[in-house]
Order: C-alpha cells, then structure tokens, then sequence
C-alpha cells in the first residue's frame, strides 16, 4: 500500500545563481617599486541607473507593514510541512493511521489505483516513474522468493498492505496461497476485481490460487504464515510505531519476512524536504524515512536477521528492500 515515491520535481526549479565575475584588476603604479592592485571602476549600466533607490520609494504605512507580514506569516505557515500534517490527521480523526486510511479510501485511491495500473492516459511523468520503481521493488521481492529455499507453490504468505494486488496476484500464480491485506476498502475491492480477471485469464491447469482479501491495519493481522511481506507501507508510519509493526509481522512470519521502506541518508532526507514546500493536490499524507540500523534493530530484537538487501531508485521513487530469516536460520 505504501507509495515511496518522493518528488525531486522540486530540485528543477532550484537554479544555482552564477558566480560572480571576478573584479576587473588593474595596475596602479605608485612611486617606488611596489605595485598595487585595484579594482577597476565600472560605470552603472542605464538599466541600473534608473533602479530607484530606498530613498525614492514611498513611505510604507504602519497598517500596511502589517498586512504584509501577516501575509508573509500565512505563506510561511501554509507551507510548513509538519503543520500541514498535523491539520490533515486531525481532520482525518486522529493519527497516522486514520489520516492513511482516509486518504487512501479517497483522493488517493484514484491516484494510486493510476500509478499500479497499466493505462497511460491521464498518467503524468511522475506517475509514471513512481509505477516503475515500484514495478522494480515487486519484481525484486518475488526473486528473492524465487531464488531462496522455500516453494512458492502451496507456500502460505501474507501479503500485508497489498494495495490494488500488484504483489498478490503474481503470488497467487504462482501456487502460493495467499491472504492480501490493506487498510483502504478501497484498494481492497480494487485488488479483489484485479485478481478475479487475472484468474478468468488462466490458462487450463493452471496453479493460481484465488488470494482471499480483507480489511485490516497491520496491528490486527493474525495467524502464521511461511512468508510475511510488506512493501512500500513504512513510509506513512513514524519510528516506533514502524519498529512495533515489524516486531508485530515477525511474529507472523515463519521462514522469510520481506519489508520494503524509504532509507534515511542525507541526500534522500534533503529531497524530501525540498519536495513537502512545493505540496501537490494529493499528497496527504506524511512520508517518513528510516534508518536502515532502525529497521535491521527491530529485526534482531524480534529474533530476525538480514539476508539479503536490495536498493530500488528511480527519478521520484526510492526504496530499500530486506529479506529477513530466522536469526538461527543457515539461510
């Protein structure tokens, strides 16, 4: 369910200012032997000239001062990324979790539902290049299943935060028997329509296995399942809260645990600030990264250890990927 798309639109915009030209040197030879530098002076261009000066400008009344700072203060406000939020979960009824929950079974949905289809109208660049690291993090995880010891088919898996089937449905062709899961009716209903057309497009003999769907958070997920896999979902969720769904998933998992999220570095934290001052007309909810120690802890303090790593970036999408095993696990 969770989108890891971060825009560095943004960054475009962002012109460095050229260098500034070197002062004009020339030689001003005083009596005796030293020589001096000097700046050379430069008469003002006509277009500076004719700039008017602080002293040519009109007083700024008292009230108007005023109206203007208040108006910068709004701007200023408007544009501050942490109170945005603040005001979008509270307007959803509470936390992280409802304001996800809302927003994914809203504008979001129709959003989203864009950038894990396959049509291309209507669909923007940046949808577009999110659809594919996405497309490049389900690709990856389903190698690291491949390529590991477990079988696929007759595997139980949990897919957790499965948003419109993009991971389930491969599954499920592959003989896995698989429960997907999402927050979003919405997208639930989405992924349930995906996979029934899948299924009627299956050949004879064919080792699919209709995944069964529900609607849940992370939190109330049960039961036990050879595979626990959740990708793009730790981005809408703060450190603690992310560290207790990864113990919570662990607890679920019994041979492989695969957790996708947006990597904490420098570089990736400065675009996402860059990008929050310039907020699009769906993005509503919060976008957090993790630091890759903070989610290899959690593990180990679960009793899991990485196995295997991935790193997925495009121009607006970038994600970590963790195959977790068993700490005692030799594979």
């Amino acid at each position: 369910m969770a989108r890891a798309g971060v825009s560095t639109a943004p960054l475009s915009r962002l012109h460095s200012l050229p260098p500034p030209r070197p002062a004009l040197l020339h030689r001003y030879q005083q009596p005796g032997p030293h020589v001096v530098l000097r700046p050379q002076r430069r008469a003002p261009s006509t277009a500076a000239a004719a700039l008017p000066t602080a002293a040519d400008l009109p007083p700024l009344s008292l009230p108007a001062a005023a109206a203007a700072a208040a108006a910068l203060a709004a701007a200023v406000s408007l544009s501050d990324p942490e109170r945005r939020r603040r005001a979008q979960a509270e307007a959803a009824g509470g936390g992280d979790k409802e304001a996800v929950r809302a927003y994914f079974n809203s504008t979001g949905f129709e959003r989203w539902r864009k950038i894990y289809g396959s049509a291309t109208e209507g669909v923007n660049r940046v949808q577009l290049d999110i659809r594919e690291g996405h497309a490049q993090t389900v690709a990856k995880a389903l190698a690291m299943l491949r390529d590991s010891p477990l079988q696929l088919a007759g595997a139980t898996v949990c897919d957790a935060g499965c948003g419109t089937g993009s991971l389930a449905i491969p599954l499920a062709a592959a003989g896995a028997d698989v429960l997907a899961s999402d927050i979003s009716a919405a997208m639930v209903s989405e992924a349930q329509r995906q996979a029934q057309a899948a299924l009627a497009a299956q050949p004879a003999g064919s080792p699919f296995r209709m995944p069964r769907f529900e609607v849940r958070d992370l939190e109330s997920l049960e039961g036990r399942y050879d595979v626990v896999v959740c990708l793009d979902v730790l981005i809408h969720y703060p450190r603690e809260e992310a560290r207790a769904m990864i113990r919570h998933l662990a607890s679920l998992a019994g041979k492989r645990l695969l957790i996708s999220f947006a990597p904490r570095t420098l570089y990736f934290d400065l675009l996402k600030r860059v990008g929050e001052l310039f907020p699009g007309p769906s993005k509503a909810t919060r976008a957090y990264l993790h630091a890759e120690r903070d989610i290899e802890d959690a593990l180990r303090e679960a009793g899991w250890r990485v196995a295997n790593r991935g790193f997925i970036s495009t121009q607006f999408y970038f994600a970590k990927l963790f195959e977790a095993v068993p700490a005692g696990s030799s594979s």
